[in-house]
């Protein structure tokens, strides 16, 4: 044999043990996730959100647990319960901390005063859009959330994308909502309905047409795509063509059920809580409410405005009194308003989330 030939071969059989080890590794990297958890105790995760199945959250948070199974090696599943199956929208944070469900979808906004931190971001004119308002919530929340939301274990949160107030009757500027029965989409505009002399109607987002449709309330402030979703649009006709107001919402899992998890399952269960993962939750979601504004112009029967610059001053000018209502209810638990403000603000700039 030449010595030319011995090297051809050398090297075909060196091509031949790098090809033969790199497969080993790549099998042994498929094989990992199921090996690193074929000693966990399967884990069964009760899902409970309050919206309807065909709200765009619903089929979002199945990818969510669809994604948690798998990495988490097939130990990890979860069983989603919408539509209040096991229990009201105002009772969700409860339902966590008590164990009725292992993982909730939370409004703070729905038990004023509870929650006074994470309700700077009910404000209104505070977001300009539901996917980077979202990353921009969560990145600075995670600081407080651990304290406010102490007796659960947090996941993420995020906001809807900016809602308005639609009405039976025409309302233009802060004004015309005194007198008027309105179902506030969480305490903060509902302390802002109070400012202006109206009355609220508390109803949860389920319950809402009914209150309208009955004459119960008059105007609600809710965001468009979700007027259609939960038949809203049945009852009202005249919409403000302007982001008046997000509101807040957490994931938020029992601590007991979170304690079960395996060294290896709460790494892979807070890989899944993530600024990212809030995106990805919320964005469908955001998606629908903004496409529901152009929906709303394009249904007959119903009258969308926009505001002049001095009416829309105006709503600003009615919304000052509510900032410092929230900088002496969390003084009162011991936070700093300014720097959590500021904090804020710069999670807005970061994403370009600021209105």
């Amino acid at each position: 044999m030449s010595l030319t030939t011995a090297s051809t071969d050398g090297r075909r059989r060196t091509r031949r043990q790098v090809l033969k080890i790199a497969g080993a590794g790549a099998a042994a990297a498929v094989l990992a996730p199921a090996i690193a958890f074929a000693q966990d105790r399967p884990v069964q995760l009760k899902i409970s959100l309050w919206v309807p199945p065909a709200h765009p959250l619903v089929p979002a948070t199945r990818e969510w647990a669809a994604s948690l199974e798998q990495a988490s090696g097939g130990t990890i599943k979860s069983t989603i319960f919408p539509s209040e199956q096991l229990g009201k929208a105002f009772d969700h944070y409860d339902m966590a901390r008590d164990g009725i469900a292992d993982i909730t979808y939370v409004n703070p906004g729905y038990q004023p005063g509870r929650f006074p931190v994470i309700s700077i971001g009910q404000m209104p004119f505070i977001f300009n859009d539901g996917r980077k308002g979202s990353k921009a919530l969560d990145v600075w929340y995670r600081k407080y959330a651990a304290t406010e939301m102490k007796d659960t274990h947090h996941c993420f949160s995020f906001i809807h994308d900016p809602g308005s107030v639609h009405a039976r009757r025409k309302i233009v500027v802060p004004e015309d909502l005194k007198g008027v029965k309105v179902r506030p989409a969480q305490s903060t505009i509902g302390q802002l309905v109070t400012l202006l002399g109206g009355t609220n109607v508390q109803a949860s987002a389920p319950e809402s047409r009914d209150m309208l449709e009955r004459g119960v309330a008059d105007a609600i402030f809710f965001p468009w795509g979700s007027i259609f979703l939960f038949g809203i649009d049945k009852v009202v006709r005249y919409h403000i063509d302007a982001p008046l107001y997000s509101t807040v919402f957490t994931y938020t899992m029992n601590k007991a059920k979170y304690a079960t998890l395996s060294p290896g399952q709460k790494q892979v269960f807070d890989a899944h809580c993530t600024t990212e993962w809030a995106e990805k939750v919320a964005g469908p979601w955001a998606d629908f409410e903004a496409a529901g504004r152009d929906k709303m112009k394009a249904t007959a029967g119903h009258e969308v405005y926009k505001l002049t610059d001095e009416q829309l001053s105006g709503w600003r000018r009615a919304a000052e009194p509510l900032h410092k209502s929230w900088e002496d209810s969390v003084k009162k638990i011991g936070v700093d308003a300014e720097t959590a403000m500021k904090e804020l603000r710069a999670a807005l700039a970061q994403f370009g989330a600021a209105l």
